[in-house]
């Protein structure tokens, strides 16, 4: 047989090209198989990452926001998250910090949200503003709010237990009444700003002082007690507020806002770390305003450490946190 004819030749040229074909897809096939499995390999190491990254726990710069932002830090540490703390942020700032990503989770307080941040219309009801700020936040800036506290630290007058008692004052209605016996220890700008005094004459009606004297807003207290004054404004939750010689009016006509405070998280943080959720929502249902008040008293009035305070309270509660099964 002529092994040299051209019809084998052919055929002896088709089966090389065949084979080569086939080696080629092979090769192909395992390349692309490679680059399959070094990219999954890398997503993978990407989301462990991701994962594994601490979460970064901010708060305010003053006693109650410090002591709460402790407090969600030592939660999600004992949940086993890692956390990185980032305390003590200028409140003019911290909103900024948690959209940039720069913090991850912070407490707010759902006035705030309102009325400093969506600068929408005042509103009263407490649901009405946490549902607001709920889907608000969650449309504008992709960020959670996750259940709020009873803990409502919104603006507030306190008189002398003295004065409550000589004119029969524990109200604003009554604070409005007996206004011309009282001396009010201003701030200044309470007198002036439009959700202040001026909302309160708005919804109450004409306050009249006997007199009334700016003084630094720290010593408001010290200033009361030694008589220089009857009354001032002040915060629901402030730590003096736990002294027998200080009565808190009731808001009876609801002029202010509420400010219930609330865990807030970056949306793809709590999707990452779903239990966050359930442990931080079962911490807030035990943050009533007489517990803050009590918890900043120990701060502001005795002396401790916040970070000793909210161990000391996360210690107490800790068994009762527990993530939903």
């Amino acid at each position: 047989m002529d092994i040299l004819n051209k019809p084998y030749l052919s055929a002896l040229r088709r089966m090389k090209t065949a084979k080569l074909a086939v080696l080629c897809a092979t090769i192909f096939t395992l390349v692309a198989l490679s680059m399959s499995l070094v990219a999954c390999e890398s997503a993978d190491d990407e989301r462990t990452q991701t994962d594994t990254a601490p979460v970064q726990v901010g708060s305010k710069d003053f006693t109650e926001n410090l002591i709460l932002g402790e407090l969600y830090a030592l939660v999600l540490e004992d949940k086993g998250i890692p956390v990185q703390r980032r305390l003590g942020l200028a409140s003019a700032v911290v909103h900024e910090a948690l959209i940039s990503g720069d913090v991850d989770l912070y407490p707010e307080y759902t006035g705030t949200g309102l009325l400093t941040v969506l600068r929408l219309p005042l509103e009263t009801d407490p649901q009405k503003v946490f549902d607001t700020v709920q889907r608000e936040y969650a449309e504008q800036f992709d960020v959670t709010w996750l259940e709020m506290a009873p803990a409502n630290n919104s603006q507030g007058i306190v008189v002398t237990r003295e004065a409550s008692e000589r004119y029969n004052i524990t109200t604003i209605s009554d604070f409005q009444r007996e206004a011309h016996n009282l001396r009010f220890a201003s701030q200044g700008e309470f007198d002036v700003r439009e959700d202040a005094l001026p909302l309160l004459r708005e919804i109450y009606g004409p306050i009249d002082f006997k007199s009334s004297a700016i003084f630094d807003n720290a010593l408001k207290y010290e200033v009361l007690r030694s008589g220089q004054a009857d009354a001032a404004p002040a915060y629901t939750t402030e730590g003096q507020l736990v002294d027998p010689d200080f009565v808190l009016l009731e808001d009876d006509k609801q002029a202010w806002p509420p400010y219930n405070i609330a865990p807030i998280i970056r949306t793809e943080v709590l999707e990452l770390h779903p239990e966050i959720a359930s442990v931080l929502n079962a911490l807030s249902a035990g943050l009533t305003s007489e517990k803050m008040t009590e918890l900043n008293a120990q701060v502001d009035v005795e002396g401790r450490e916040f970070t000793d305070v909210a161990r000391e309270y996360f210690d107490s509660v800790r068994d009762d946190i527990q993530p939903s099964p």
